[in-house]
């Protein structure tokens, strides 16, 4: 690399005139300019002048500037609150399945919608005509966790998997699976980001997407307290 020195003050500063990666003849008097507005021997001292210093100029607003381009300001998260909720068997209602019962933990509520947390309790007997629709929810997150039973599922890429009590997974957003059998005690505790998300069915004649059956979005319904 080809460097140049000059005498700022009492100190000697070497740098560069080809920046790396080949990025272009830097000229000299653009680093010479900045010698003079303000640099300093320990800001300069083991830099490498072949690029520009990495700075940014931030507006009221939030947004800010760096090399010349705008960045997008940071959405803030919302304030959580703090939610308890106790075990009540009137809190399990209808929801997203009628095979299945949901008890809302609140969660969506005191996050604002970020997340979704619920224990699901399967109806039996297990009907698979019913039961067993191809399916993937729209989700960024899907973590469940066995409480009671086991339920078995068959995953895109997986395979058939039984999960019993104590058994957890995580569910990659838009993961083509089915349900093809559960235990009829099979509880499980599902964790889902964001809180309002779509179920979206498979037709599994034609490969094609079809709407699901009534409400295709799980029910945010307020905990019950008290």
């Amino acid at each position: 690399m080809l460097r140049k020195a000059v005498v700022v003050g009492l100190y000697k500063v070497s740098f560069s005139l080809l920046p790396p990666r080949g990025k272009g003849l830097v000229p000299p008097a653009k680093w010479l300019a900045w010698l003079g507005t303000g640099g300093t021997h320990g800001e300069t001292q083991g830099e490498d002048f072949g690029a520009p210093s990495d700075t940014a100029t931030c507006d009221k607003t939030g947004g800010c500037r760096q090399n010349g381009k705008t960045k997008a300001k940071t959405k803030a998260r919302p304030k959580q609150t703090f939610v308890v909720s106790h075990h009540r068997e009137d809190d399990f209602e209808g929801g997203l399945r009628r095979y299945a019962k949901y008890r809302d933990l609140g969660i969506s509520q005191a996050t604002k919608g970020m997340v979704q947390a619920h224990v699901i309790r399967f109806v039996p007997p297990c009907r698979p005509e019913e039961v067993s629709k191809r399916h993937y929810h729209d989700v960024d997150f899907q973590m469940v966790y066995v409480l009671k039973g086991w339920i078995k599922t068959e995953f895109e890429g997986q395979g058939a998997m039984v999960m019993r009590a104590g058994s957890a997974w995580i569910q990659p957003p838009r993961i083509e699976h089915v349900v093809l059998d559960y235990s009829d005690d099979c509880e499980v505790l599902e964790v889902i980001l964001p809180a309002d998300f779509a179920t979206v069915e498979l037709d599994e004649r034609r490969g094609a997407r079809i709407p699901p059956r009534g409400q295709n979005r799980v029910r945010a319904v307020p905990t019950r307290r008290g």
